[in-house]
This record gives C-alpha cells, structure tokens and sequence, in this order.
C-alpha cells in the first residue's frame, strides 16, 4: 500500500490530522482545528501555511471560499500508506475462528467472509470464490429428477459443491446415471476438471465409443454441458442497506442507479479484478470508485486476494464511503482474509 507522500514529514503530520479530522466530522477543516488536535504545537498561522502548501501540491482542495479545506483522494492514499492492520480485539477474534471452523467447505468459509466483513465494519462486505482450471474433480453424482431432467452435482477436491439441472433430449433412466457417475468417478477422480474435458472429447471421438454404450450416454449429458459446472465465480454482497444513511451528495435516481450497479456481478467481479492485483495477502485500498461506475466516486474499497487450497481462490472486500475509519476496515479484511486462508482443508 506504500503510496507517495507530501514532504517533509511535519507537513505529512498536518496533512494526516485533516484527512482524520475531515473523516470524523465530513466538514471543511480550519487551520483553527488542526492547532487544537495538535494541541498548540503548530499555531494556526504556520499550519495555514503548511495548508497552502498542501492544496499547491494537490493534497487538498477548498470547495469554498471558507478557509476551510477537504482532503483529495491524494491525501487520502497518504494518510492510508501510513496505517496497518491492527490487532482485532479478542472478542472478533474468537468469532472469526468460530465462525470458520464450523464451515463444512471452502465455499461456505468465502460466503461467511461477507457477513463478518459487514458485521465487523457496518459496511458491504464482498467475498468472491474464484475457482480456476486447476481444480480437480473429487466425486460427481447424477439424479434424475424426470421429465428427461438429470441433476448434477459435481464435488472438487477442495470441497467446493457446484449442481446444475441438465435438460435431455431423450429421458435416461437412474441406472444408466448411476453407470455414467461411477464411469466418471472411477475414470476421472483427482483429474483437473479442464483435462477431463479434453480426454472425454478425445474418447468420444475415438471409433471405439460407437459400441461403447456408457459413453454413448455419457454423450448425451456431455453435450448439455455436464462439466461445465464449477468455474465460475461464486460472489457474495452484504451490507448495501448501510449505503441509505450516507451523504453521498447523490440524487434519488443516482441512488437507484449506484444500488443497480451493485447488484451487477460482472461489474463487481470486474471491479475487485481491477483494484485487488496485489499478491495474495496484501491489503488493497482504492479511493473513489468513479472508475468503476459514475455514482461510486465517492466510496472506497478495501480488499485483498486470498490463495486458498485445490485451485481456489477469493477476493473479499469492503465498499464504504471514502470518509470510513480507514484503519478498522484494513484490520478487519486483513485478519477475516487470514482467517479463512489458515483454516484446515
């Protein structure tokens, strides 16, 4: 998170003390409440003209002609390069193994990442599987729910538990599912699912597969897309609700059009895809999300990638306002993101 910051370091200070003082109040910030915070050791006047300083040098702006001044979104990376996580306190520490360890899967683990983000921080918790090619096939199981209806259910080594509903051209009946399922499983179990794609193509095509009556069936469902199950991301949101009592100097249609962009996975995916490209365990913050859509400029995103086990991995992430408690939300990302990495497979 390291990020370029103003010199020298008593004009860093200054700029620091308006970035918390703007953050806790939303308000202007006067040379005035800079002397009090710092108790006196600056007076106003030397800490106006260390302000004027930091508005030549794009730190901050005057929205007025108030001589109070905001903090831009450089300052705001100043101030955040500065920080690190803190301990949690015990109390969200215990909740956060709890929590975890009594998750069955590594998809269950990410979902409950969302909700401890937005109960630890009283903002949108994001958390997103992301499984890759590399995951590996454990078990599949095949039930037919009639009406040429076959539900799969597709188990990979990471635990992960991805089903769909395949529709048939020609109704198959539960012991020629059960014959396929045990095919696959016997044939395939442990395979990188993206090879077990190519060596069935390769099997199909083979002349052989004409009196083979198991992949003649199996044909059937591959062709439906039986496979291609499991690659693609699973992505959890929690929290918008707190974005209604914000003052995020928007319209009501601008509201209805930040709460419609959240809820476009794509968009969201796409946006922690953009800011996240840190390695695997370092915190991420991006100031002003205007990039990502008109209506976020004026929140923030906190997050980090996780590696998790079997070809997984996961981004999870807090959007706030870009006035949050910068320091909190970087705490609870960093520590629910070990959390969930450390845990056992």
């Amino acid at each position: 998170m390291s990020r370029p910051s103003p010199e020298p370091s008593r004009n860093v200070e200054v700029l620091h003390s308006i970035v918390e003082a703007y953050i806790e109040t939303g308000e202007p910030v006067a040379s005035r409440t800079i002397a009090r915070r710092r108790g006196e050791s600056l007076s106003a006047a030397s800490i106006r003209n260390i302000m004027a300083d930091l508005c030549d040098d794009g730190y901050l702006a005057q929205p007025h002609t108030s001589a109070g001044r905001v903090p831009t979104a450089k300052a705001f990376r100043s101030y955040i390069a500065s920080l690190s996580a803190r301990r949690l306190p015990q109390v969200d520490a215990e909740r956060l193994r709890a929590e975890f360890s009594s998750a069955d899967t590594v998809e269950e683990r990410v979902e409950r990442s969302s909700h401890l983000l937005t109960e630890l921080t009283r903002n949108i918790g994001i958390a997103a599987a992301i499984p890759t090619a590399g995951q590996s096939l454990e078990q599949i199981e095949l039930i037919s729910l009639g009406d040429r209806r076959v539900l799969a259910v597709v188990v990979t080594c990471d635990r992960m538990v991805r089903n769909r509903v395949v529709m048939l051209d020609e109704q198959l009946q539960q012991d020629d599912l059960a014959s396929i399922r045990n095919y696959i499983n016997r044939e395939f179990s442990g395979w990188p699912l993206s090879r077990i794609r190519e060596e069935l193509e390769r099997r199909l095509e083979a002349e052989s597969a004409v009196y083979d009556e198991i992949l003649k069936r199996l044909n059937l469902l591959y062709g439906k897309g039986l496979l291609d199950i499991g690659l693609s991301p699973e992505l959890h949101m929690d929290g918008a609700s707190y974005l209604v009592g914000l003052d995020l100097h928007l319209t009501r249609e601008k509201m209805r059009d930040l709460f419609r962009a959240l809820e476009e996975k794509k968009r969201i995916l796409s946006m922690l895809d953009q800011f996240l490209e840190q390695g695997a365990g370092e915190v991420a913050v991006q100031v002003g999300l205007g990039e990502a859509h008109p209506s976020m400029s004026e929140l923030s995103l906190i997050g980090l990638s996780v590696q998790m086990p079997a070809g997984l991995a996961a981004k999870i992430a807090v959007i706030g306002p870009v006035r949050m408690d910068y320091g909190r939300v970087i705490s609870a990302v960093f520590h629910v993101g070990k959390a969930i990495s450390d845990m056992p497979d």
